[in-house]
């Protein structure tokens, strides 16, 4: 039976990194380090709204790590500029496999984004870069009001995608969230983006390891 797949978004789909030009005439050569920060603290303040049980959506948590990021490396932002950072945000650029990996698979499998992020973000981010009508539809942590991996946030992906009697499979690079998955259940598929990043050790292993999307379609014939 084949399953349905689930897509994370950011790092899998679109990239985060791709601020980094954006902040260059706010944080000059420290860019690329505010931006990796600024990605690191957004994930970290989503785990502990979630284990706080102080939920908030992504785009308040993006913020506060942008804030965070931009004061850590001794650098300030006007309400305007932060604003214009924000919105630039929903027009991530999309990795160069994400779009013909998804072509690849239309018409063969039911295809859902399922990510932290909120259903405007979402419908602003994957619209930008084509990706939007490759989704049969989309599913936001907003709903329940949690993020990623709590286990209550893959079963209801299970849930809303219609996987019940039939597996659901994640597809994403962020290997917490795969782990996440796979502890809940589901069937998940590491996307190994940088060959330096090591899976970490807790005993439970993805489906299967890629380095790109367009090893998808002949990974799923495989599994």
């Amino acid at each position: 039976m084949k399953p349905i797949l689930a897509f994370d978004v950011y790092g899998t789909l679109v990239d985060p990194m791709g601020m980094a030009d954006l902040l260059a005439p706010d944080a000059g050569g420290a860019a690329e380090s505010v931006s990796a920060q600024w990605r690191e603290k957004q994930l970290e303040f989503s785990f502990r709204k979630g284990l706080m049980r102080m939920y908030e959506d992504f785009g308040a948590c993006t913020r506060q790590a942008l804030r965070y990021a931009m004061a850590s490396h001794g650098f300030a932002l006007g309400q305007e500029r932060e604003d214009e950072l924000m919105a630039a945000y929903l027009s991530l650029p999309a990795f160069d496999d994400a779009l013909p990996a998804l072509k690849s698979l239309e018409g063969d499998y039911l295809m859902f984004a399922f990510s932290n992020g909120t259903y405007p973000a979402l419908e602003k981010v994957l619209g930008h870069n084509d990706l939007l009508a490759m989704f049969d539809g989309l599913v936001s942590v907003d709903d329940i009001r949690s993020f990623k991996p709590d286990p209550a946030v893959y079963a209801y992906a299970r849930r809303a995608t219609g996987a019940m009697e039939q597996p659901l499979c994640l597809v994403s690079s962020n290997a917490w969230d795969v782990i996440g998955a796979r502890a809940a259940g589901l069937m998940a598929i590491w996307v190994q983006r940088d060959a330096g990043k090591v899976f970490e050790d807790w005993g439970i292993e993805p489906n299967a390891v890629i380095r790109s999307l367009s090893e998808l379609p002949a990974t799923l014939n495989n599994l």
